[in-house]
């Protein structure tokens, strides 16, 4: 058989990333991570008291994370410009 017949064509380099665009900073990794980590953790929430203005903690914990979790995607965002 002549060289070159019935061999797979080498895969090409892996490109770089976009010019312009980077790996994502560890600490905008861990802003982006920790609502998705700390509303997963029922057990840790999962519970009535303490209440506050009547809501019980499992449902006033989970809305405290809404203005958080802004937040921290702020936080995030100005890392990355």
């Amino acid at each position: 058989m002549p060289p070159g017949l019935g061999e797979t064509p080498a895969a090409p380099a892996p490109a770089d990333p976009a010019p312009g665009r980077s790996r994502i900073d560890p600490l905008a990794a861990f802003y982006l991570g920790l609502p998705f980590v700390a509303l997963l953790a029922v057990p840790l929430y999962d519970r009535r008291d303490p209440t506050l203005f009547g809501f019980p903690f499992f449902y006033w914990y989970q809305l405290a994370w809404v203005p958080l979790t802004s937040g921290l995607i702020y936080l995030a965002a100005r890392r990355r410009a």
